[in-house]
């Protein structure tokens, strides 16, 4: 996934129908999450979009935290748990 960068994306919607439209908008840009954190792989560009997309529908009340995650350390895991593995690529459609 040359070009992309991970990231963690949060957020606190006050009102529940800015919290169903900020869900939707985030499960377009990311490849899993759980409640109101997604994990996203995204390019500049891409990122810059979604921030654009949530801002159409967040408001001064709300709260937004995106953070960029380095790539480099090796990912622990514990227990039963598996490694994720990349994909040799993905289909999206």
């Amino acid at each position: 996934m040359d070009g992309r960068d991970f990231f963690i994306a949060a957020y606190d919607v006050r009102d529940p129908k800015r919290l169903r439209r900020a869900r939707e908008v985030m499960k377009g840009w990311s490849t899993g999450g759980q409640k109101s954190v997604f994990e996203c792989f995204l390019t500049p560009a891409e990122s810059g979009e979604m921030v654009a997309e949530l801002r159409a529908v967040l408001e001064r009340e709300d709260r937004y935290l995106m953070v960029r995650l380095d790539p480099r350390p090796a990912v622990l895991t514990l227990g039963i748990a598996v490694a994720p593995e990349d994909p040799p690529f993905y289909y999206v459609g």
